[in-house]
């Protein structure tokens, strides 16, 4: 079965914000490796005005099937009320890259049965 891959983009508002989400989606194995890019200069419509900030982006590579937990991962861990979650496909790239991806997001159902195993 062929794997799917994506880089997923926040931005928040603190770098301290920006590695706390990028350590944890790392931890969790939502994300193979997370990447903290700034700061950055953002311009964007909110509540009826242009709004300009200084922001901190995080990209994250993971599979496309561990999309939806990272999101949720970026939404409760966020400051903001309406943080940007962007998701780009991955049209090509390393084929050892894309296994490492593959290989570091996968859920730890390993490690959990054999801490079962060793309880009995």
């Amino acid at each position: 079965m062929a794997h799917s891959y994506v880089q997923v983009t926040t931005t928040t508002d603190s770098r301290a914000e920006a590695a706390e989400l990028a350590r944890s989606a790392v931890a969790e194995r939502l994300a193979a490796c997370a990447q903290l890019v700034g700061p950055i200069a953002s311009t964007y419509w909110w509540e009826g005005e242009i709004e300009s900030a200084e922001e901190w982006m995080v990209l994250f590579k993971t599979s496309a099937d561990r999309f939806d937990e990272l999101a949720s991962l970026i939404t409760e861990g966020h400051s903001y009320d309406t943080p940007e979650i962007i998701a780009t496909p991955v049209v090509a790239g390393s084929m050892d890259y894309l296994a490492w991806i593959t290989e570091q997001t996968e859920p730890e159902e390993q490690d959990e049965a054999i801490a079962e195993d060793d309880g009995d």
